[in-house]
């Protein structure tokens, strides 16, 4: 059992006086870039030659919930918002920005931590022919973001972005080099966990002639990332032994490409060092994902054959239990491998990665374009697409002496390696399995339609921690019919059975488009088990680069999700305000 020991190496400590240097500096960063940022700013309109552009967004979402015993809503404020103003100044050489975010009322099924308002991101770029420096808040990815994702997705309340500094230098054509080192942020504060990493990626398409003159990209990355974090907290093995947190948390990853004509291979693989966390069950053991991904397309037909495993790749940046749970604090990210459906019915149970506990994720999709004034293709043609997504589970052998980790369901010995495996063997439980067949066949130039089919396997256990396996049959069917050029009617039926607690379900839509500026939509998504009808009714509006959606209507309890990280959603009824605008 690995518990605190005094022996420290000495090369450790050479490391860990430059990195308290580093983190001392990012700590001012925060203090003085905005300070920066206005000066900068200010001097730019007296420049001879520069040209200063103004872009940004506003976006709200607001709710008047009302309490509905029906579906079980509870409404715990007169009013909730999530609204986000983003203003950005470009010039030829310099680049600034700030966001602010008013969340002190959010939307329902966010974390108790997200309320609040504030500005959290803010910036300053700068930039010459072949290098850029980004001072302030940014985000970044590493190849397929195995070892490093920052990013911002509203919809699941996820945005991870590093407060600190980020250098891209592109030396020759073809090779980019990019430096960072910063804290993340967890909603209105940052971990105080230091990430900082390197990433270098080289297109051998650019310096080999006959690669060049074949249009072929061979391109290969690298990358590294450390996180350094001095954990306060104390977690006991058992009565006698404290598990001992390593201060120095690396992950690497290495990935190769391939691109010619409508072929395209990426290859990637990625570990991560000892990173005991609640997650895991303050195991040692270290993580790994491998990746296998090929395409194929050419007019008429495309082909994507993809293949993942990955175990124990949960990596935050931050080891306190408190702020372990929920979608926060990832430095890292995994595809899902799975198709994320934009029909109701479809997305009501979708699959989330199981980044702790490991998976064996495949995926193939091929489509197909019947050609016009053919048997199956009609006057018009007809594509077809098959997708077969399957998740399941890595065979591990637990060591003795576990103890219950409460949030992955798993059983564990804290302060070991925690299992063995087999890289590839298969577990016991299919997490989840998707198997969806569409069609779109436009019958004249006024009428179109497209059919699905969708037989679904979906482990709840595994996904939400409580339930079985469900099994769902899901048939949907999508008419447009276009009246004039300003006048599109446009409808959906679909049906969901079921062996789930809820039973089947059902949901029609009706959708009236008057071009240029109106939308009107009606919809009933209604479960048949528990006879409860999701009712919804929305009018939008849009003019130029302004858009306002409102309505009003009830919200089945569900995940809301985007690349395999999700949101919990509670019902809710209520009346619903949406503007967006863009500038």
């Amino acid at each position: 059992m690995r518990i605190c020991n005094k022996g420290v190496r000495c090369w450790v400590l050479g490391v860990r006086c430059w990195v308290l240097g580093v983190r001392c500096w990012v700590l001012g960063v925060r203090c003085w870039v905005l300070g920066v940022g206005c000066c900068v700013l200010a001097l730019i309109p007296f420049t001879a030659q520069a040209q200063v552009t103004l872009s940004g967004s506003i976006q709200t979402d607001m709710l008047i919930p009302q309490t509905d015993d029906a579906i079980g809503a509870v409404k715990e404020e007169d009013f909730q918002t999530n609204t986000y103003v983003d203003l950005h100044l470009g010039s030829k050489y310099v680049d600034a920005g700030a966001r602010l975010e008013y969340l002190e009322h959010p939307l329902p099924g966010f974390e108790s931590d997200f309320k609040g308002w504030g500005v959290p991101h803010f910036y300053v770029k700068g930039k010459l022919e072949r290098a850029e420096l980004t001072l302030g808040t940014f985000y970044e990815q590493f190849g397929s973001g195995f070892v490093l994702r920052s990013y911002e997705e509203r919809s699941i309340g996820v945005d991870n972005s590093l407060l600190g500094a980020k250098l891209v230098l592109k030396p020759t054509d073809g090779l980019t080099i990019k430096a960072l080192s910063g804290k993340q942020r967890r909603y209105w504060k940052w971990n105080k966990a230091l990430v900082s990493g390197a990433d270098v990626e080289a297109d051998f398409g650019e310096w080999i002639p006959s690669l060049k003159k074949s249009d072929t990209h061979l391109t290969l990355g690298a990358s590294w990332v450390n996180r350094y974090e001095q954990s306060d907290e104390e977690v006991f093995a058992d009565a006698t032994h404290k598990v001992n947190f390593p201060k120095f948390v690396n992950a690497w990853d290495v990935r190769l490409s391939f691109n010619k004509g409508p072929w395209s291979v990426l290859a990637e693989y990625a570990q991560k060092t000892a990173d005991p966390s609640f997650a895991n069950g303050y195991i040692f053991r270290r993580g790994s994902a491998a990746m296998i991904s090929g395409s194929y397309s050419k007019k008429g037909l495309s082909i994507l054959l993809q293949a993942k495993r990955s175990e124990n790749m949960s990596f935050k940046s931050t080891t306190q239990t408190a702020k372990a749970i929920g979608t926060s604090s990832y430095i890292n990210h995994l595809p899902a491998f799975t198709t994320e459906h934009t029909y109701d019915l479809a997305a009501l149970y979708p699959y989330a990665t199981q980044l702790a506990d490991g998976e064996w994720a495949y995926q193939a999709e091929v489509g197909y374009n019947f050609k016009r004034n053919t048997a199956l293709g009609g006057r018009y043609g007809m594509n077809v697409k098959l997708n077969y997504s399957y998740v399941r589970g890595i065979k591990r052998d637990f060591q003795g002496g576990q103890i219950l980790n409460t949030l992955t369901g798993t059983t564990l010995l804290a302060g070991t390696d925690g299992y063995t495996t087999s890289f590839f063997g298969w577990g016991d439980h299919i997490n989840y399995q998707d198997l969806n067949l569409q069609l779109s066949r436009r019958f004249s130039k006024a009428f179109r339609l497209q059919l699905m089919y969708m037989n679904q396997r979906y482990n709840a256990l595994v996904i939400e921690g409580h339930g079985d396996m469900m099994h769902n049959n899901i048939l949907v069917a999508d008419a447009k019919y276009q009246f004039s050029p300003k006048v599109t009617l446009r409808g959906e039926a679909q049906y969901m059975f079921s062996d789930g607690p809820d039973g089947d379900w059902a949901f029609g839509l009706l959708e009236l488009s008057l071009v240029p500026h109106w939308m009107i939509t009606l919809s009933d998504e209604y479960n048949v088990g528990n006879h409860l009808h999701y009712y919804m009714a929305q009018l939008t509006f849009t003019t130029g680069a302004h858009n306002i959606m409102a309505g009003y209507g009830r919200t089945s309890e569900g995940f809301n999700c985007s690349g395999g990280v999700c949101r919990y959603i509670p019902s809710y009824r209520g009346f619903t305000l949406s503007y967006n605008y863009n500038f």
